[in-house]
């Protein structure tokens, strides 16, 4: 295969291609696709055993391997994930909030993509081959949004939705980034980019944090359009008010950091990525 020739600061690169993996390597995704990347799914979980049955339904069957982040619930959490995939990993939270929780679960992953998503059926495990497709074929960082043709919120109020709008367009004022949406907990990214997000917040702000973090750090985002679900079941530990102003410290609080280095360029093709 011929290499890459890319021109970074006036000097040329060159990066070597890699033979394509052996076929028994590829695991089929769709009747067009197979990959050979490991996928890895993050369900963080407080008190979700009337929910799980219905998101591990939507789950693909070709994903590797789901991590479960149990917030210490006191309901039969642990025990219905266990009875739906007896080969999940369990993690059981030492802190509290969110953002702690996926933190746990990344750490705990062995995939070589690692997809987040919701435990209580809000977000449709049948969209992750969109996340998935997206990153074999060239993203770094791969968010899903509610404001994308084709995405929706059965779930957003009236007061989530302004309070949404106005911090993704302060975000893109600050960062000059193109976000469209930015406070929703459907993302997927390469594994090897866990540094570059490290991931320290608590709550439910996390999302906003790995979103400006993946930009600042020159990781190439793709947004894909999500729908996103009301909860089937029990209440929601989100309050607007109070995860709204945690949002606004996390985008001022990563405003004043110091930028980090851009990375060099790569040319990355799809079958370097382990597509086909």
């Amino acid at each position: 295969m011929s290499p890459d020739t890319t021109k970074h600061n006036g000097h040329a690169h060159v990066t070597p291609l890699r033979p394509p993996p052996p076929l028994e390597r590829f695991t089929p995704v769709t009747p067009h696709i197979a990959i050979t990347p490991t996928v890895s799914v993050v369900v963080p979980a407080l008190n979700e055993a009337e929910n799980l049955p219905h998101v591990f339904a939507t789950l693909p069957n070709w994903i590797n391997e789901v991590v479960l982040v149990d917030g210490n619930s006191v309901d039969e959490t642990v025990a219905v994930a266990r009875r739906l995939r007896p080969n999940i990993r369990i993690v059981t939270q030492q802190g509290k909030g969110k953002g702690d929780a996926l933190a746990a679960g990344f750490a705990a992953c062995t995939g070589d993509i690692i997809v987040m998503i919701d435990a209580d059926g809000s977000t449709d495990g049948r969209e992750i081959v969109r996340f998935v497709g997206a990153l074999v074929t060239g993203a770094d960082f791969v968010k899903g949004s509610r404001n994308l043709n084709g995405g929706g919120s059965d779930d957003l109020t009236h007061g989530r939705h302004l309070g949404n709008k106005a911090l993704t367009r302060l975000v893109n004022l600050l960062y000059r980034a193109r976000f469209s949406d930015l406070c929703y907990g459907y993302n997927a990214f390469w594994a090897r980019h866990l540094d570059a997000l490290a991931v320290d917040c608590d709550g439910f702000e996390v999302e906003t944090l790995m979103n400006i973090r993946a930009h600042r750090a020159g990781l190439r985002v793709v947004e894909v359009p999500s729908h996103e679900r009301v909860r089937l079941h029990g209440t929601s530990n989100l309050k607007v008010t109070r995860d709204g102003i945690r949002v606004l410290r996390t985008i001022l609080r990563e405003w004043r950091r110091r930028p980090l280095p851009a990375p060099e360029p790569t040319t990355t093709r799809a079958a370097d990525q382990g597509a086909a």
